[in-house]
């Protein structure tokens, strides 16, 4: 993987164009999400945090799984991307608390997960990989040029899908 690298913080995206990698922390609930046009070699990395935007005049489309991808998609194809070479990879969605009841909280991650699924769906953009749900925290890292995917978490092998 390439030596620049790009942070891409919680509630935030960043596009990068030949190469570098695109990383972000602490997906723990929260989910990345890699997308890439091979042909352009153009590639983003979202990291949202809530799977609907229900936000009152909608300042942070990039916090939630809705907003977020469409406005991803919409700065790509600003810059050349074509909806039809576009492909994603997420990474996250882990159960982080367990809370008793019937509190959704506790299941935020799963709820991403079905929300990233149906926007993209809906958005016709294809999900080639994910590495998602379980319990732990995860660094995502993304070589813009390979459209190779890193997970890394605590005390465990690097996953590269």
């Amino acid at each position: 993987m390439a030596d620049s690298k790009i942070t891409v913080g919680i509630a935030d995206m960043k596009i990068a164009k030949g190469d570098g990698i695109l990383i972000t922390y602490a997906l723990g609930s929260c989910i990345g999400l890699c997308f890439h046009d091979p042909v352009f070699h153009l590639a983003a990395l979202l990291h949202v945090m809530l799977p609907l935007n229900m936000e009152a005049g909608r300042t942070h489309p990039l916090k939630y799984a809705d907003t977020g991808i469409r406005e991803t998609l919409r700065q790509l194809e600003m810059q050349g991307a074509r909806r039809n070479r576009i492909t994603v990879k997420i990474a996250g969605g882990a159960k982080m608390f367990d809370v008793g009841g019937n509190n959704s909280l506790g299941n935020i991650g799963q709820r991403n997960i079905e929300s990233v699924h149906a926007v993209l769906n809906k958005e016709g953009v294809r999900l080639l990989e994910e590495h998602v749900g379980g319990t732990v925290a995860r660094t995502l890292l993304f070589d813009v040029a390979s459209g190779k995917a890193c997970i890394r978490s605590y005390g465990k092998k690097d996953i590269i899908f």
